[in-house]
C-alpha cells in the first residue's frame, strides 16, 4: 500500500492537533499497529509545534512567513513524515543531534523525542531556507486493517 499527503497549515496553535488528528486517521485507515501510529504521531506533534513556535523566518517579501508544509509518505513497511518551515532553520551546519534539556526546563524536549520515537532523523533545511525536519519508522500492522475500499 502507498499512501502520501501533504498539508499546508498556518503558524498556529489550532494547527497541530488538525495535522496529529488527519494523521491518526490516515493510519487506522491503513491499518497500521495503534502503538506505531501513537509514537509516530507524538512525534508529528513536536515538529508542528516546533514549526508553530520557530518556523517565522523572513520569505522574499520581508515579511514572516505565515505557513509550514506537513507531508507524509506510507509506502510499503515504512512511514515518512517531513515538517518543513520557513523559519531561522537550525544551528550549526551540519545540525548537531538533539541535547538533553535540564529536568528543570520548560521546554526544549521536542527533537529529542522525535529521535527516540522514530528509527531515522535529519534535520536540516528547507528549500526556502527553513527548517526540515524529517523522520521514519518501520510500520507493523493490525491483524485485519481497516481500509475502506468504497
Amino acid at each position: 500500500m502507498s499512501i502520501w499527503w501533504s498539508l499546508h497549515l498556518r503558524r498556529e496553535a489550532a494547527s497541530v492537533p488538525l495535522a496529529r488528528r488527519l494523521f491518526l486517521g490516515t493510519m487506522e485507515t491503513a491499518g497500521v499497529d495503534p502503538d506505531v501510529s501513537y509514537e509516530l504521531s507524538v512525534a508529528l506533534t513536536e515538529a508542528c509545534a516546533n514549526a508553530v513556535e520557530h518556523g517565522g523566518g523572513g520569505t522574499a517579501a520581508g515579511r514572516a512567513s505565515e505557513a509550514y508544509r506537513v507531508t507524509a509518505f506510507l509506502d510499503g513497511e515504512t512511514c515518512r513524515i517531513e515538517v518543513a518551515d520557513a523559519g531561522p532553520g537550525f544551528p550549526g551546519s551540519p545540525p548537531a543531534p538533539a541535547r538533553a534539556a535540564r529536568p528543570d526546563a520548560e521546554s526544549g524536549r521536542g527533537l529529542r523525542l522525535i529521535e527516540e520515537l522514530s528509527d531515522h532523523v535529519h534535520f536540516g533545511r528547507s528549500g526556502r531556507g527553513g527548517a526540515v525536519v524529517s523522520f521514519d519508522k518501520i510500520l507493523k500492522w493490525k491483524d485485519s486493517p481497516s481500509l475502506l475500499l468504497a
